[in-house]
């Protein structure tokens, strides 16, 4: 009879995100996952095969937790789309309470060590990267049928435009910039989808 595992999984694969993310893909070893999760080579090999299978399940893991609080803070009810849109690429480049200064993004991290060169890991980072521009579409477009931006937007050219902005603020963040001057970055680039249309009369 196989021996039940003394561990829980999904707990595992979230201290696993975490170090993976502290130190990239190449710089964990085996030997530092294991002393990371008190687990033995054997038990980590047992359980998710190896060191890249474990890697994309925390990949999974932080894209799901990453999205599902994007989605409670681009919930625009009651609040000004320019308004939203700026608190949630503020929350974007700046440190969580509970991580430190530096980390950046683990997906856009993660696409910049392995995204060329990994297929599952470059077919996860892009189905994030399509979240992201999919949530700014839809904000954008709230936004214009609702008369707080102009009516001849050019959704997908502003998307681009905030999806790339956002990627070189994330990659900013990481280089310890600072906070202010990316805080005026995305004001400028909110500045960018013009003047909010006046009241009617």
């Amino acid at each position: 009879m196989a021996r039940p595992r003394q561990f829980d999984e999904q707990d595992v694969v979230t201290r696993a995100t975490d170090l993976f993310w502290r130190r990239g893909y190449h710089a964990t070893s085996v030997r530092d996952l294991g002393a990371e999760l008190d687990l033995t080579p054997s038990s980590l090999y047992r359980t998710f095969t190896d060191k890249h299978t474990l890697f994309l399940r925390a990949l999974d893991h932080y894209r799901a937790t990453d999205s599902a609080e994007a989605e409670r803070r681009l919930d625009a009810a009651g609040r000004p789309v320019r308004q939203v849109l700026r608190d949630w690429m503020l929350w974007l480049v700046s440190c969580p309470s509970e991580s430190e200064p530096g980390r950046g993004c683990f997906v856009v991290n993660t696409a910049t060590e392995l995204g060329t060169t990994d297929t599952q890991v470059r077919r996860r980072t892009e189905a994030a990267f399509e979240v992201t521009r999919q949530a700014m579409r839809s904000l954008l477009r709230q936004g214009r049928r609702n008369g707080e931006l102009p009516g001849d937007l050019d959704i997908d050219a502003a998307v681009e435009l905030l999806f790339t902005t956002l990627l070189g603020l994330r990659v900013r963040e990481r280089a310890g910039h600072d906070a202010a001057r990316l805080a005026a970055t995305i004001d400028a680039v909110i500045r960018s989808l013009g003047p909010v249309p006046a009241e009617p009369s």
